[in-house]
C-alpha cells in the first residue's frame, strides 16, 4: 500500500510539472526523447529463449515476454506487433501471415493460415480493364482494389487461443509504448520511405505519417505514431476479432477500401475495392496440417497451401535428397549447380499446381512425395543447365516419366517484402512466423485516425492465364486466398525435437533463400549465422538466376560454362532462424548485412 501510494505521489508531481510548464508556455512540453533502440547482433547463444527478427527493439519486445514467463507463441505476437510500428512497410494488422508452432509437451507442428482473402464479390477478371487487358501492376498494387482482408489480427487470437499463456492486451503493451513515444529512424526505413514517397503523398494520412512536416524522416530522428498506439489500446481491450472484424475499426477500413482518401490534384487514377463489413465479419484462420518431408534424416515442416512455401522448399528438398552436397563430395559450385536446378523444377510445377486448397485441386501428397521429386530429379545433368521456362510434370501420374508433362508457362512478378521472426522458449516451444503486407509500402493507403497500411496482397493473384490453354489455380475469386510464398519452416530431429527454425521475406525469393540456407547448414556444414549471410541465388523457372554481388568470381564462370544465365541484384531475402544446442541453450541467429541488419537475443547470454 506504502509502495502503491508512493507511485501516485511521483506521478501526480510529475503531472503537476507538465501543467506548470503547459501554463507557463502556453502548450504543452515537447515529448520525451525515444529511449536508443537496443545494438544489433546477428548472433546470440544462452539459456531461457531466444528471439530473432530484422528490428532490435522488436527482439527486445520478444524478449521481455519470455523474461516474465511467456512462451514463444506470447513472444512472437509480442515481436510482431513491434514489426508493425518499426517496419510498417513490411508488416502490420493491414496485412497477414503463416506460423508454424512446434509443441514441446506433444512434440508436435501446426500451422495457422492467416493469409489476407479477396472480397465475396470478386472474380477472375479482378485485375483486368474494360477492354480486358490486365491492369499495370503499380496502378492495381496502388488501390482499393488490391486490398484483401487482413488475416494478422486474427491470427494473434488463433495463436494465444491454441498455446498462449498470456492476453493479447499485455502483449501488446511493448508495441503500444513504441508507437507513442517513437522508435529512431535508421537508413533502412529512410531508404524505404524514399522509395514509397511519391505514393504516399497522394494519400494525407500517409502522409502526416511518414512524411512528418512534409519530408522524408531524417535517420536517427524519433519517428512516433500515436494513431497506431490508440488502436493496438483498442484490439487489446476489446479483442482482435471484435475490434478489427466488426467494430468501428472495420468500418474505417472498409470506408477506406471502396473511397481511398486521395489528396486533391493527385495524378493518380486510384481505384476503388469492393470489400464489404460482411467480407470482414467472415474471416477466419485456417489450422492446416503442416507440409512435411524427411532431408537427411530429419523431418522439415512447412506452410501448406495457400502458401507454396512448404511445397516448394519440400519438393526441392526431395529432388536434393538422392544427391551429395557435403563439401568433400561436391565442389561450391557443383552444389550450387544443383540448387538451382532444383529450385527451377519445383518452382515449374508450383506453377501449375498451387493454389488456395479451397477453391483448387492441389495435389499436395504427390507434390510432396519422393517418387515424384526422383522422377524430375532425372532432369538435372551435372554438366549442363535446363531451360526456362521450364514445363512442369504431374505428380498425378502413377509413374511419372524423367520428360516434362505440360506446357511450360512463366513464373509471375511477386513482391519482395515481407518480414520473418522466430522465437523459442525455456521449455522448448518454437515459431516460425512470416508476416506480410505485400509489396513495401503496401497500397500506400493508411487507414485514417488508425496508423497502419492496408496491404495489396491481392495483387499475388495472377492478373491474367499466362497461357489461356494452361490451368492457372492463382486467378482471383470470391473469399479466396492468394497463393503465398511464405515459407516459415521447422526442421525436427528422429526424436521430435527441435533442430533449428527460419524463414525470410522477399516475395518469391523466400523459397530459394529458405532451401539454401537449410541445405547451407544441414548440407554444407555452415553455422546458422554464415548460412544465412551467405550469398545467394535465387532460380524461379526464369530464364536467368537472380545472383548477388557477393556470388561472383569462378563459382559464377563454372556455371556459366554449364549454360547458366544470371542478372545480378542488390539483395536477396532477410532471414533470421533459431538453432537448438546441447545443455538447453538456443542459438538465434540474423542477417549481419542484408535491411541494415537483423537482430538476435537470448533471455540469458551464455558467458
Amino acid at each position: 500500500m506504502l509502495r502503491r501510494s508512493r507511485r501516485f505521489l511521483v506521478r501526480y508531481a510529475s503531472l503537476v510539472a507538465v501543467s506548470a510548464t503547459a501554463l507557463t508556455t502556453g502548450a504543452a512540453p515537447p515529448p520525451a526523447p525515444a529511449p536508443p533502440p537496443p545494438a544489433k547482433t546477428p548472433v546470440a547463444v544462452g539459456h531461457g529463449g531466444a528471439v530473432a527478427s530484422v528490428d532490435a527493439d522488436a527482439s527486445a519486445a520478444g524478449i521481455a515476454v519470455l523474461k516474465a514467463g511467456g512462451n514463444a507463441v506470447d513472444a512472437a505476437v509480442a515481436t510482431a506487433a513491434a514489426l508493425g510500428v518499426t517496419e510498417p512497410y513490411s508488416a502490420g494488422i493491414g496485412g497477414g501471415g503463416y506460423l508454424v508452432h512446434y509443441d514441446a509437451r506433444t512434440r508436435t507442428v501446426h500451422t495457422i493460415d492467416g493469409r489476407e482473402t479477396a472480397p465475396a464479390s470478386a472474380t477472375a477478371t479482378l485485375f483486368l480493364d474494360g477492354a480486358g487487358a490486365p491492369l499495370p501492376f503499380g496502378e492495381a498494387a496502388t488501390s482499393g482494389l488490391a486490398v484483401g482482408v487482413p488475416g494478422t489480427p486474427a491470427t494473434w487470437d488463433a495463436a494465444l487461443d491454441a498455446w498462449g499463456t498470456k492476453s493479447l492486451r499485455e502483449l501488446l503493451k511493448p508495441a503500444e509504448r513504441l508507437a507513442r513515444e517513437g522508435f529512431v529512424v535508421d537508413e533502412t526505413f529512410r531508404a524505404q520511405t524514399r522509395a514509397n514517397e511519391d505514393r504516399f503523398r497522394d494519400f494525407p494520412a500517409s502522409a502526416a505519417l511518414f512524411l512528418p512536416g512534409g519530408a522524408l524522416p531524417e535517420a536517427g530522428s524519433v519517428l512516433r505514431n500515436p494513431d497506431l498506439a490508440r488502436t493496438y489500446a483498442k484490439l487489446g481491450r476489446q479483442g482482435s476479432t471484435r475490434a478489427m472484424y466488426r467494430g468501428d475499426l472495420a468500418r474505417d477500413i472498409v470506408r477506406t477500401v471502396r473511397n481511398p482518401p486521395v489528396r486533391e490534384g493527385a495524378g493518380r487514377t486510384v481505384r476503388a475495392g469492393d470489400l464489404t463489413a460482411r467480407d470482414l465479419a467472415a474471416y477466419e484462420t485456417v489450422r492446416r496440417r503442416p507440409a512435411k518431408v524427411s532431408y537427411r534424416g530429419l523431418d522439415v515442416y512447412g506452410m501448406a497451401p495457400s502458401s507454396s512455401g512448404g511445397t516448394t522448399v519440400g519438393e526441392a528438398l526431395n529432388i536434393l535428397e538422392g544427391t551429395d552436397l557435403r563439401p568433400a563430395a561436391a565442389p561450391e559450385d557443383a552444389y550450387l549447380h544443383r540448387f538451382v536446378e532444383a529450385s527451377r523444377i519445383a518452382f515449374a510445377d508450383r506453377g501449375r499446381w498451387v493454389g488456395d486448397p479451397a477453391h483448387e485441386d492441389v495435389p499436395l501428397e504427390g507434390l510432396l512425395s519422393q517418387r515424384f521429386a526422383d522422377a524430375r530429379a532425372c532432369l538435372i545433368k551435372d554438366d549442363t543447365a535446363l531451360t526456362s521456362p521450364l514445363p512442369p510434370g504431374d505428380p498425378h501420374d502413377a509413374a511419372p516419366g524423367c520428360e516434362p508433362s505440360g506446357k511450360a508457362v512463366p513464373t509471375p512478378y511477386e513482391g519482395e517484402s515481407t518480414t520473418h521472426l522466430t522465437t523459442a522458449d525455456r521449455w522448448g516451444n518454437v515459431v516460425a512466423y512470416t508476416l506480410t503486407i505485400e509489396q513495401t509500402g503496401g497500397s500506400a493507403i493508411t487507414v485514417p485516425g488508425r496508423g497502419f497500411l492496408l496491404n495489396n496482397e491481392l495483387t499475388d493473384f495472377s492478373f491474367a492465364p499466362a497461357d489461356p490453354a494452361v490451368h492457372d489455380p492463382n486467378l482471383p475469386g470470391p473469399g479466396k486466398r492468394p497463393r503465398s510464398s511464405m515459407a516459415p519452416t521447422i526442421v525436427l530431429d528422429r526424436h521430435d525435437r527441435p533442430v533449428l527454425a527460419l524463414g525470410s521475406p522477399g516475395g518469391a525469393t523466400i523459397i530459394t533463400t529458405v532451401l539454401q540456407t537449410l541445405t547451407g547448414v544441414l548440407d554444407r556444414g555452415l553455422p546458422l549465422v554464415d548460412a544465412i549471410a551467405a550469398p545467394r541465388a535465387s532460380q524461379r523457372n526464369q530464364e536467368r538466376t537472380d545472383i548477388e554481388p557477393g556470388l561472383a568470381g569462378q563459382h559464377r564462370a563454372r556455371l556459366a560454362e554449364r549454360g547458366h544465365a544470371f542478372r545480378e541484384v542488390p539483395e536477396i531475402g532477410a532471414a533470421t532462424g533459431v538453432q537448438r544446442l546441447p545443455g538447453g541453450r538456443w542459438l538465434a541467429a540474423a542477417e549481419k548485412v542484408r535491411r541494415g541488419g537483423g537482430s538476435a537475443m537470448v533471455v540469458r547470454p551464455a558467458s
